[in-house]
């Protein structure tokens, strides 16, 4: 069982960066993509940005989301970062890492391992 701590979240102003970073544990680490979702209040959880298992491939919601974030592992660290540039405030949301064995990494469902999630706030 893959184990997920997020940190990095806070009270941010419109137009901040920040990162976020997912410190994962278990076995066989690198079989596993990471991704991060977010949920706000009333919404559903969102898919925002995964990285295969090597690193090589990365996965994004869409244009919009690849312009401001960035995604990336460090598989010696046992890592994986999400760099947020020009934060919006509807980037606030709760902002949870996953592991999936495998690439379905667009569905939440497809997941096996969930962090608790850090909160990122964007207000001015």
């Amino acid at each position: 069982q893959v184990q997920l701590v997020e940190s990095g979240g806070g009270l941010v102003q419109p137009g901040d960066s920040l990162r976020l970073s997912c410190a994962a544990s278990g076995p066989a680490l690198s079989s596993y993509s990471l991704g991060w979702f977010r949920q706000s209040p009333g919404k559903a959880r969102e898919f925002v940005a995964a990285v295969a298992g090597n690193g090589g491939l990365t996965y994004y919601r869409d244009d919009s989301v690849k312009g401001r974030f960035t995604i990336s592992r460090d598989n010696a660290k046992n890592t994986a970062t999400l760099e947020i540039n020009s934060l919006k405030p509807e980037d606030t949301a709760v902002y949870y890492c996953a592991a999936e064995l495998g690439t379905k990494v667009y569905w939440d469902f497809e997941y096996d391992s969930w962090g608790q999630g850090t909160q990122v706030t964007v207000s001015s």
